[in-house]
């Protein structure tokens, strides 16, 4: 099987791109920005026509996209996340490959939900922010394009490689901060929200399973369970072995609220640290998994703590 992979040097593209390179059936080539790609194209910037051409050269039959773009302003987002989609759409209509189509959405395209409640496949998306709007149109347009294709919708990665920019990265480069200082306690804030966490590992195999798949429109890769973003730190915390206190700083200004861990024992010297999750999503998200599990024979297997393990080796090597 010949598969094009794009966006292979990404946070999820470079585990696809290990998955796919595991499965002595696939043929993959990678198609990037990057000098190491086997073929250097901008998505935002090239035209469908010269990606049709490249595309007959190569006859694939499964195109995976994982390139796009999580930060930045509304024009960039929509460069990136959606025009990009465009150009791959426009350039398997004229492509005489008929390649199947595995495009990489995310759960910020649903926007915020209620909470306690799971989110399915046939809610109306309601992003709340630009990413999720430029990320919902890509999929819009990919849905409408009458190719062979399918949408997963991955909620909020984690896992070995996880962005430093990224929540959990954040907190961990805090706590390698903390431990390589000696601090004993570390103020951390905006650790209120909760979100469906996924191993960047079981998001790489549900892209694998899709592309040998027959299936079609919206499916969502979670874990099916949210979890507070305090109780994420206070595991990685756990795991990093740092003993030290850590208070939360969530809520109105006040009185400090109960501390994560071990009680302060030294006065109040370190400025506190703020974890915004500014991804439009509101105070809960939560995904509904049973499509994946019905349509791709998909389910999680890495653990929430093994993931916060994995980021927490890479950041113990900056110490």
């Amino acid at each position: 099987m010949r598969v094009l992979l794009i966006g292979a040097n990404g946070y999820l593209g470079r585990f696809v791109a290990d998955r796919l390179l595991a499965d002595p059936a696939v043929q993959l080539t990678a198609l990037g920005r990057g000098d190491d790609a086997d073929v250097r194209f901008d998505l935002a910037s090239g035209s469908p026509g010269a990606l049709t051409r490249f595309l007959d050269a190569v006859h694939p039959g499964v195109v995976i996209n994982c390139a796009g773009a999580t930060r930045g302003g509304a024009r960039e987002l929509t460069r990136h996340n959606t025009v990009a989609v465009a150009t791959v759409c426009e350039a398997l209509r004229r492509s005489g490959c008929g390649a199947r189509l595995v495009q990489i959405g995310c759960g910020a395209e649903y926007g915020p939900s209620q909470p306690g409640s799971s989110t399915a496949e046939d809610a109306v998306p309601r992003p709340g922010g630009p990413y999720g709007v430029s990320k919902l149109a890509a999929t819009e347009l990919v849905l409408g394009s009458g190719l062979d294709a399918v949408v997963l919708r991955v909620f909020s990665p984690t896992g070995p490689g996880t962005p430093a920019g990224s929540p959990l990265g954040r907190l961990a480069e805090a706590l390698r901060r903390a431990m390589q200082s000696g601090d004993g306690e570390l103020k951390l804030g905006g650790l209120g929200v909760q979100r469906d966490f996924i191993d960047v590992r079981d998001v790489a195999r549900a892209v694998h399973a899709a592309s040998l798949s027959a299936a079609q429109g919206v499916i969502n890769i979670g874990s099916g369970r949210a979890v507070r973003l305090r109780d994420a730190a206070a595991v990685l915390a756990r795991v990093a072995g740092y003993g030290g206190a850590l208070h939360e700083l969530d809520g109105p200004p006040g009185p400090m609220r109960p501390t994560i861990g071990h009680p302060r024992s030294e006065p109040d010297h370190a400025a506190p640290v703020a974890y915004p999750y500014p991804d439009g999503c509101g105070s809960w998200q939560q995904a509904d998994v049973r499509t994946a599990r019905d349509r791709l024979g998909w389910r999680p297997r890495i653990n929430l703590e093994e993931s916060l393990a994995d980021i927490w080796m890479e950041a113990a090597c900056r110490i």
